[in-house]
C-alpha cells in the first residue's frame, strides 16, 4: 500500500473499534477520540453503529465538544444521534444536513487541538476527511475515502469516480502525515496510500476499457470480466464501482462543448 502500518498512536488520539466486523467494515468501524493534553473537552469522529455498549465506551471519554461525521453510511453515523442523547445534547456535525448540523471548515480549537475539514467526495457525495493538528503532530482522518487495508468502493450513484480521483489527488499533498482511516490499521503516510489508490484506480479503468472493447456492455458483465474472483457477499459493491467506472468513461468520451471565439 506504500505506507507502513502504525500501531502506536499520538498521545492525544484514542481508537475505539466498533463491534461490527464484516466484509465491508473489515475489523469494524474505527471510532476516533481526540483530546489535546490538558484540555477539558474532547472530540469524537464517527461514533459508528447503534450499539449501546460501544456508545457507552465512547461516552466514558467525555465531556465532548462535538461529534464529527466523515460520511453518512450507517456503520459510521447510525449511533450519532443516540450518542448525542447520552451526552446531553452534544452537537453532531456533518456535511450532509440529514446527519447533523453543518460542519465549519475549521473547527473551534480546544487546548491546542485544531481540526480542518477537507472536502473529499467520491466514495459518497458527502465524504470529508479531517486534518487534525496537536502537539506538533498532524493526522488525517480519512473515513472511507482511503482505508487502512484493501480499497474502498465508489458507492454509485451517490459516489462519483471523477470526484473520487480528485479527492485522492488532494490527499497526495499530505506526505509523511499519519493516516487514520475509518476501517483497518493506521498508516504512516497518507500521501503514499493515496498514490497507491490512484494507481489502482487507473489500472482498473484500463481493465474496464479492455472489457468494453471485448464486448462487455453492462456493469454486471464488467464485474464478470474485471472482478472474476469477487466474493458473493461483496459483489454488489463491485457492481456499484463498475457503474461508477462506466459513467466516468461515458463522460470522458463526450466531446468538449464548443467554445465561442472571444474575437
Amino acid at each position: 500500500m506504500g505506507a507502513a502500518e502504525v500501531v502506536e498512536l499520538p498521545s492525544w488520539v484514542t481508537l475505539l473499534r466498533a463491534p461490527n466486523p464484516g466484509p465491508m467494515t473489515l475489523d469494524g468501524t474505527n471510532t476516533w477520540v481526540l483530546r489535546a493534553p490538558g484540555a477539558e473537552h474532547t472530540v469524537v469522529i464517527d461514533p459508528g453503529p447503534l450499539d449501546e455498549e460501544h456508545l457507552g465506551r465512547i461516552a466514558e471519554h467525555g465531556p465532548f465538544r462535538s461529534i464529527l461525521i466523515t460520511h453518512g453510511h450507517h456503520d459510521h453515523v447510525e449511533g450519532a444521534a443516540r450518542l448525542s442523547e447520552i451526552l446531553g445534547g452534544t452537537p453532531v456535525l456533518a456535511a450532509d444536513p440529514q446527519h447533523g448540523r453543518p460542519l465549519r471548515r475549521d473547527q473551534p480549537a480546544d487546548g491546542g487541538l485544531k481540526i480542518q475539514v477537507l472536502d473529499t467526495p467520491g466514495h459518497t457525495a458527502d465524504s470529508v476527511c479531517f486534518l487534525a493538528e496537536c502537539a506538533g503532530e498532524r493526522v488525517v482522518f480519512t473515513g472511507d475515502t482511503v482505508l487502512g487495508r484493501g480499497t474502498t468502493v465508489v458507492a454509485w450513484p451517490d459516489g462519483d469516480l471523477g470526484a473520487y480521483l480528485a479527492s485522492l489527488r488532494l490527499l497526495t499533498a499530505y506526505e509523511r502525515v499519519l493516516m487514520l482511516p475509518g476501517h483497518g490499521p493506521a498508516r504512516s503516510d497518507c500521501a503514499a496510500v493515496a498514490h497507491a489508490y490512484l494507481t489502482h484506480r487507473q489500472d482498473r479503468l484500463a481493465q474496464v476499457r479492455a472489457a468494453l472493447a471485448a464486448g462487455a456492455d453492462s456493469a454486471e458483465t464488467i464485474v464478470e470480466a474485471v472482478y472474476p474472483d469477487i466474493a458473493p457477499d461483496v459483489r454488489f459493491a463491485a457492481v456499484w464501482s463498475a457503474r461508477a467506472q462506466l459513467e466516468y468513461l461515458r463522460r470522458e468520451s463526450q466531446p468538449a462543448p464548443e467554445q465561442l471565439d472571444p474575437l
